[in-house]
């Protein structure tokens, strides 16, 4: 069964085997067929909706019958009473609401009169492995599900009343109440989930399975209670979500491993959870208590509320002295070993928020002694760990809050990395950082089994930072004291809107003042290569500041860039995408999307590249000064040479999703190659189908804005602009609209007219193109055309052939019909016109194709013109009389 528009060519549901029950009774003595059971084996369901909220499941109409029902004939009826799935694999995948559950080995029985407007189903379920995640963070993996549920369902309002359910996932059992009610633009409901006098092992399987091994061979004993409670309206065009609340009770918890000198005990917790609109942003977390020991003098305690998350309201105390070592050993910890003395005790209160520059009363302290983390992932550790932080702030706001590391030191590989850090007042932050070290990137990241780094990657520094941030702003540089080196080598990064990762082969850093100096950056994408020299600008205030921008002024050097593989959504090897892009591949995945421009760099670059390609197009020598500004590209003066002629255009590009850009563009080209553009830019074949027939070269002077496609390719109804071509040397050789009318005319030399050296000048809008009127040579006369054609081939041009002498006597020609077969009328005025074609910015649809106006007879052109005169005289009585009322 394939899926519903626009899904129509996705698969939704297979099945190896649908087998139905019938009624041998009303088979053989009523002569009906009655389907009162169903059976499905192996199959596999695929539901999906997308982010507009559109569901691929939405694939029956009903439609009116054409003849009333006659009661009295016989035939096949279903009267429902019991459905069995067996062997499912059930995928649910909704953009919208960011959810996914993937479940595998469903087995399913559900018993009932189904086929009645309100009934009772009784279900029986278990799934072998089941999957959900929510924002892309999973919360249950790899899980076994049994449900024994009775659901009263009213079909007639498509509610679900959940009257006894009980759940087991892996070894927690869960019993829920509530009722969900299906609507036209989402779902309503309140349901509310417990499970109630448990053990801490069965809370624990159902954590993720990498840790279910642990629980295997620790002995783990207390109990839990874990409440859920979901209440709500779900509607995505009303942009409505319900809220949550989730509340998880440890009590006298008990963790040992065998080889523990002393187990983990008295662990307990109280944490809550608030969710209102399933809103991040309103997000309120209270871990009421949080408490364990780890033998005498070995204890850790902690009470963290918090509420929102933009603007959060804080009130925390944590304290404890915990040997590291102790505590691995206690729980047993197989992948991973820890070490070290930590003592930490901190008190906060208040309002953090990065925009009012708040932050709470806090004052405390976090030591780490003789640290060391060893995994199994890599053979040697990172040792000598040492961390002295004292944090402290007396009023609540930023201008008290005070840090200090010192020192915060460790070594790796053999060698050693040091930073002493003291910072005051973030108001307007005083600075003093002294960092030194080699670090070996790519193994770092290898001892904890993380990608994304390449394993030979350098980082060396050798810094010193002493200044106050608003030295920087108001440009008093003198004040600054910023000095040192950073080096990079062959580091593998990825950002979330690129598909491939940037390999920066050497970056060669100097610090000097407000400037952070790129003395020598090599670095590749892909394909592509750069060669960066200049300066960033104000770079310690940009880590400092949340919405910081990025000021620079670089050359940049390359020998090729491939613009392609920069589109968002082109294959790669970054799996580190963010939601947008990603959602936007799965729903869109024959599409490039276009580039993503970062948000928060204001660089000027002056460009020196051998070769650009876009999409097939070569650009050779390019040469200007471009500049990335808040999310838009600039050209400024820009110079390139395209199909053996050198361009210079202006331009401006931003995108507005992974899926849609818009543009402006002002290009001056001369002596271009007519037949060369035509077979070589998809742009000029589309737009300019007549200049298949041209032969020569012309001058070009234009100007356009527009929007790009989930390509990245023009959207023409979205085309507004004008300019002039100069046929400055060209032969046009039949023409099939001149030729037409050459026909009419008996004049063969309409085959092949003069029209070396005549400008055209042309207006585009709404897949329009409008021509200003111009006038050539045919022999002895002289033609002169204006009027309208559109980019799907429609014609309505006036043409006046000027006869001679002078061509001051003419006679007018009308050309309709299209470039393939145009439609001439000699002697005549009247053409018939075009309704453009309308396009919706805001959505980038287009939402009306242009098409050919109606006929009108004169007697019709009259009555519409006596009736527009009408209303112009009506309009000027009432004017006139709101006049004299005042």
């Amino acid at each position: 069964m394939q899926g519903s528009k626009p899904f129509q060519n996705d698969t939704l549901l297979t099945a190896k085997e649908v087998a139905v029950g019938i009624n041998l009774k009303n088979l053989i003595f009523n002569r009906e067929v009655k389907i009162d059971e169903i059976y499905v084996t192996d199959a596999n369901a695929n539901v999906f909706v997308n982010t507009k909220g559109e569901a691929n499941y939405n694939v029956y109409v009903s439609k009116p019958s054409a003849k009333p029902k006659d009661s009295t004939e016989a035939g096949a009826s279903i009267k429902l009473d019991l459905i069995k799935f067996k062997n499912w694999n059930i995928r649910y995948n909704d953009h919208s609401a960011r959810v996914l559950v993937d479940a595998k080995g469903l087995n399913y029985t559900g018993k009932g009169g189904l086929s009645e407007d309100i009934f009772d189903l009784q279900t029986n379920l278990d799934i072998d492995k089941v999957d959900f995640s929510l924002n892309r963070i999973y919360y249950a993996k790899q899980k076994t599900l049994h449900a024994d549920l009775i659901t009263r369902i009213n079909t007639n309002a498509l509610t679900f009343v959940l009257k006894k359910n009980e759940l087991r996932i892996n070894e927690l059992p869960l019993k829920f109440i509530g009722f969900i009610s299906i609507l036209k633009d989402g779902y309503n409901m309140d349901i509310k989930a417990a499970s109630e006098k448990t053990t801490i092992r069965e809370m624990i399987s159902v954590l993720p399975p990498q840790y279910l091994d642990w629980a295997k061979d620790t002995k783990i004993e207390g109990n839990s209670d874990l409440y859920f409670h979901i209440k709500g309206r779900f509607s995505e065009p009303k942009k409505i979500k319900p809220r949550a609340k989730v509340r998880l009770l440890v009590k006298n918890g008990f963790v040992s491993n065998g080889k523990a000198p002393v187990p983990m005990n008295n662990l307990n917790m109280d944490l809550n959870i608030d969710l209102p609109s399933l809103d991040t942003n309103q997000l309120g977390v209270d871990v009421k208590k949080l408490s364990f020991d780890l033998g005498p003098n070995n204890n850790f305690r902690a009470y963290i509320k918090t509420k929102g998350l933009n603007e959060m309201q804080v009130n925390a105390d944590v304290k404890g002295a915990v040997d590291l070592q102790t505590l691995d050993q206690a729980l047993g910890l197989k992948d991973i070993d820890i070490r070290g003395l930590m003592d930490t005790n901190i008190k906060a209160n208040g309002i953090f928020s990065l925009d009012k520059k708040l932050f709470p009363k806090t004052n405390g302290y976090l030591h780490l002694k003789n640290g060391l983390v060893k995994t199994k992932y890599y053979p040697n550790p990172i040792q000598n760990i040492n961390l002295i932080a004292n944090i402290i702030n007396t009023d609540g706001t930023f201008r008290s809050l005070g840090v200090k590391l010192d020192p915060f030191s460790f070594d790796f590989e053999g060698n050693p990395v040091f930073v002493n850090a003291d910072l005051q007042d973030f108001e307007d932050l005083l600075y003093k950082v002294r960092a030194k070290g080699v670090l070996n990137v790519g193994r770092i990241y290898k001892v904890f089994a993380k990608k994304g780094f390449d394993i030979s990657g350098l980082i060396m520094a050798d810094l010193s930072l002493n200044g106050r941030q608003s030295y920087a702003t108001t440009g008093q540089y003198s004040k600054l004291d910023n000095n040192g080196t950073l080096i990079l080598k062959n580091i593998k990064a990825t950002t979330e809107y690129l598909p491939k990762s940037f390999f920066i082969r050497e970056g060669n850093f100097r610090f000097e003042n407000e400037k952070m100096w790129f003395r020598k950056f090599l670095a590749t994408y892909g394909k592509s290569d750069f060669a960066l020299n200049g300066y960033l600008l104000n770079t310690i205030n940009y880590f400092i500041e949340r919405k910081g921008t990025l000021h620079g002024k670089f050359g940049l050097n390359s020998s090729y860039i491939l613009i392609d593989e920069f589109m968002a959504l082109k294959n790669g090897d970054n799996t580190d995408k963010s939601i947008e892009v990603e959602y936007a591949k799965v729903e869109n995945p024959k599409s490039s999307g276009v580039v993503i421009i970062p948000k928060n760099l204001d660089v000027s670059l002056e460009v020196n590249t051998k070769k650009v390609e876009f999409k097939g197009l070569m650009l050779n020598h390019l040469k200007g000064n471009a500049s990335v500004n808040t999310g838009e590209v600039y050209l400024k003066n820009t110079s390139f040479d395209i199909i053996g002629s050198r361009m210079n255009i202006d331009a401006r590009y931003q995108d507005e999703s992974p899926l849609t850009a818009n543009y402006d563009v002002s290009l001056k080209v001369q002596d271009f190659d007519v037949q060369r553009a035509y077979k070589e830019i998809d742009m000029v074949r589309e737009m300019v189908t007549a200049a298949k027939n041209v032969k020569g070269i012309v001058s070009l002077n234009y100007k356009l804005k527009g929007d790009f496609d989930k390509n990245m390719s023009p959207i023409y109804p979205s085309l507004e602009g004008g300019g002039i071509v100069n046929l400055r040397d060209v032969e046009v050789k039949n023409l099939k609209m001149l030729s037409a009318v050459g026909d009419n005319l008996g004049a063969k030399a309409f085959d092949n007219p003069d029209m070396k050296g005549v400008n055209i000048e042309t207006h585009i809008k709404n897949n329009l193109i409008h021509v200003d009127k111009f006038t050539f040579k045919v022999s002895v006369l002289r033609p002169s055309i204006s009027g309208t054609t559109s980019f799907n081939g429609l014609l309505d041009l006036r043409v006046r052939v000027g006869l001679p002498p002078g061509g001051w006597i003419g006679f007018p020609i009308v050309v309709t019909g299209t470039h393939a077969k145009p439609k001439i009328k000699i002697f005549s005025k009247t053409g018939q016109g075009i309704i453009d074609a309308l396009y919706n910015k805001k959505s980038n649809k287009v939402i009306r194709e242009e098409r050919r106006a109606e006929k009108k007879t004169r007697r019709q052109q009259r009555k519409e013109k006596e009736a527009q005169e009408q209303k112009a005289k009506n309009a000027e009585i009432r004017i006139n009389k709101e006049l004299k009322e005042k």
